[in-house]
């Protein structure tokens, strides 16, 4: 009897060590919050409030400076940093989704915009959280949530990471300088991406024809400067091979969610009719092919 009680317990003990040695030193969490640096204790509080962040939940937490913002995009190390995140990582297919919890304080970039960027600098599968207690244009955000990927060792390539912001900066300055809205400015450059993905354009030259493709088919105008703008936008996505293609569910999500918010808002309902008949016309246009491929409907 003692000995079975003596390898009753060493079995216990061994097992117990397996196990033990299995599971690992501590839990690791897929949520980041990056606070602004300039935030006062009492404002960092509000953010953790905003972004409905307790002490008990299970979350990394880092500070994003203006150090880092001229790491990640070459910005000036002197910005004041106060648009704050919750990055919350997502498995492969997840998608990603963008929430700005405090529109009123963020003051030039929109959930679109967020979207758009964040997709060319290569964030594919997160769900992210913006908030701000103060009035600010939202810009250092894409720095916070840049570094909540740094921290978790998802390394995103930097001369995307720059790219992206000069995205962000050109959609800014075209609904500011334009007169064009945020949802047009955001459904420009999301049918730019997806006419590039589709068409896989080889030269400058192919760049520009889609920008000025997609400009007259929603009928925006912009300045000579601005169109160059930009062309030289799309060919450095051009240069740097981004494959659209990976994220076309993501660009349809953006396009769906601008014409959610442009009807919400009533905003020029002419305007969007183009859009729509645009899109009818390309899926017509994708049925006839497929039809074609497969002898049917095929007429001369």
């Amino acid at each position: 009897m003692r000995v079975r009680m003596k390898s009753l317990v060493l079995a216990i003990l061994t097992l117990g060590l397996i196990v033990g040695m299995a599971q690992p030193a501590h839990a690791v969490t897929n949520t980041v919050i990056v606070y602004g640096e300039q935030l006062t204790d009492q404002q960092r509080a509000q953010v953790q409030e905003l972004l409905e962040v307790s002490e008990s939940d299970a979350v990394e937490e880092h500070e994003v400076t203006g150090e880092d913002y001229a790491n990640y995009i070459n910005g000036s190390p002197d910005a004041n940093m106060y648009s704050s995140a919750k990055i919350t990582l997502g498995e492969e297919g997840a998608g990603l989704t963008v929430n700005i919890v405090t529109p009123d304080n963020i003051t030039e970039v929109t959930k679109e915009m967020y979207a758009n960027a964040l997709l060319t600098a290569g964030v594919e599968n997160a769900t992210v959280d913006v908030a701000s207690p103060v009035a600010v244009t939202g810009h250092s955000a894409l720095t916070g949530i840049y570094k909540a990927y740094d921290v978790e060792g998802e390394q995103l390539d930097k001369e995307r990471m720059e790219l992206a912001n000069d995205e962000l900066n050109a959609a800014t300055d075209l609904a500011e300088n334009e007169g064009i809205s945020q949802e047009q400015v955001s459904t420009l450059l999301t049918e730019i991406k997806r006419m590039i993905a589709e068409q896989n354009p080889a030269t400058r030259e192919d760049v520009e024809q889609i920008v000025q493709e997609q400009l007259q088919n929603l009928e925006i105008s912009l300045s000579e400067a601005d169109r160059q703008m930009l062309i030289d936008l799309f060919d450095r996505m051009r240069d740097l091979n981004i494959d659209f293609n990976q994220v076309q569910n993501q660009l349809e999500d953006i396009a769906s969610s601008v014409q959610e918010t442009a009807e919400e808002l009533g905003l020029d309902r002419s305007f969007w009719e183009k859009v729509a008949n645009f899109f009818s016309g390309v899926f017509a246009s994708l049925s006839n092919f497929f039809g074609g491929l497969f002898g049917e409907g095929e007429t001369q």
